[in-house]
């Protein structure tokens, strides 16, 4: 009995302890300001409102990149680091068919190509508002291509 109420109070401390330094984390990236929730699909195909490969996370500015961190992460660096000088908008939209069950509620989709690479976003219209500004506001002398 004495075993069995040890091994509970262990697993009970794991799970709070997992919990907490999911906390700890999200605070620590939001601690510097400049971020937002940002859903983000990779290597992205065309024309697919399956809702497959989209990955919840925060995005954070950084000077000239935007780091982006999955939520369900313990991993204290970004998993994807976007340059504003090599972000190209291809253009926007909303979400489709099972995309709308994937995604947060009010998010709108832009599709990016990121040197080379197809890349979707998809964060909510004020957060799109921010991003937008953001590109435009590149130093003088950079390349923006915004659609």
């Amino acid at each position: 009995m004495v075993l069995a109420l040890a091994v509970c109070g262990s697993v009970v401390a794991v799970v709070v302890l997992g919990l907490f330094v999911f906390g700890l984390r999200r605070r620590l990236i939001q601690r510097s300001g400049g971020t937002f929730d940002c859903s983000l699909r990779w290597d992205a195909p065309e024309q697919d409102d399956t809702g497959k490969g989209w990955a919840y996370g925060v995005a954070r500015y950084n000077g000239d990149r935007v780091e982006w961190f999955r939520v369900f992460s313990y991993a204290p660096r970004p998993r994807r680091t976007l340059e504003r000088s090599a972000i190209e908008v291809a253009g926007r939209r909303v979400p489709a068919g099972e995309e709308e069950l994937a995604l947060l509620s009010d998010a709108l989709i832009l599709t990016c190509v990121h040197r080379g690479t197809r890349l979707e976003l998809a964060m909510s219209e004020d957060a799109l508002t921010g991003f937008l500004a953001w590109l435009e506001a590149a130093p003088p002398g950079q390349r923006v291509n915004v659609a």
